[in-house]
């Protein structure tokens, strides 16, 4: 304990992290098939959806007009012009609570971002869900009884696609700014 920084410099640690978000995407979703060698990759930013080519969420819609799901209209996905204003507002907070240096500061910052982390997190499950199961009935393709919901984390088959889901480095970056924020706790709490 005594070989960490001060819990202020933790704190502004914390607030830098978030501010990566910005800068990396926050979840990948990685498609996998014979047809596609490269695999097809969805980066979930803060902001923005995007991928590893300039046409990922045509192809994947074209993909998935086939079989009844829903295109990705980025401009529609309310979350992505409200969870910047938010990360804006948690730096700022951050910033205010390095600034006061006081415990209580650092874990109501912690709890609070722990708490919207899970609440993105529970959004983007329940995004996934009605993507997956929200189906066009007059879609070309149809399988009685499939779903075609993409995982929260890990991998799932689905027809002849491997598909992965995992946080990428924004991922890691929030969870960093929790980690640096909890320690920021823990040192103020406990310096003596």
């Amino acid at each position: 304990m005594k070989n960490l920084p001060s819990p202020k410099i933790l704190m502004l640690l914390a607030v830098a992290s978030l501010a990566a978000l910005f800068f990396f995407p926050l979840w990948q979703i990685r498609l996998d098939a014979a047809q596609f060698p490269g695999g097809l990759q969805l980066h979930i930013w803060i902001n923005k959806v995007s991928g590893t080519d300039k046409n990922i969420i045509q192809n994947i819609n074209i993909l998935n007009h086939y079989i009844g799901m829903q295109a990705i209209h980025p401009d529609s996905i309310p979350e992505l012009k409200y969870f910047p204003l938010i990360n804006y507002l948690m730096i700022a907070l951050g910033l205010l609570f390095a600034w006061i240096n006081k415990s209580i500061g650092f874990f109501g910052w912690t709890v609070l971002l722990i708490a919207l982390g899970i609440s993105g997190l529970y959004d983007f499950y329940l995004w996934l869900y009605d993507y997956g199961h929200n189906l066009d009935p007059k879609a070309p393709i149809k399988v009685e009884g499939m779903s075609y919901m993409p995982p929260l984390l890990g991998k799932k088959d689905l027809l002849n696609f491997k598909v992965q889901s995992y946080p990428h480095w924004g991922g890691f970056f929030l969870g960093l700014a929790g980690l640096f924020g909890a320690l920021a706790f823990i040192k103020s709490k406990y310096k003596k």
